[in-house]
């Protein structure tokens, strides 16, 4: 229990330091709601049309595709800093994992999921 300390101390620590900012917001932050301020904007874009309007599914699987290559970084890094400690072994393992996903990104490619139109 002694090794988990730090970390709950560092969770309560945080927890205290965010509620603290958002209670000293609502205290003293003023809202000045204005016309302008309360009309929807987002992207740089003024909405045009219905909100209801279908997103096309090629937005998601680009969305899936930055995710995916996010969490190949997200692997490959802490692999390059131990590769001399892993040795072949971890080696042959990265390629399987790059390999799999090289499949996946040739899928996304022959299915034009790549191309924004």
């Amino acid at each position: 229990m002694n090794a988990y300390l730090p970390i709950f101390v560092h969770f309560f620590l945080v927890v205290l330091l965010t509620s603290a900012l958002l209670g000293l917001h609502a205290l003293v932050g003023r809202g000045r709601p204005s016309p302008a301020k309360l009309e929807p904007y987002e992207s740089g874009v003024w909405p045009i049309g219905s909100s209801r309007e279908r997103v096309p599914i090629r937005y998601y699987l680009i969305a899936m595709l930055f995710i995916l290559f996010d969490i190949e970084a997200v692997f490959l890094y802490p692999w390059a800093v131990a590769f001399r400690d892993l040795g072949l072994l971890g080696l042959i393992e990265m390629l399987v994992f790059v390999g799999v996903l090289l499949i996946g990104f040739v899928y996304a490619w022959q299915r034009k999921a790549l191309e924004w139109e």
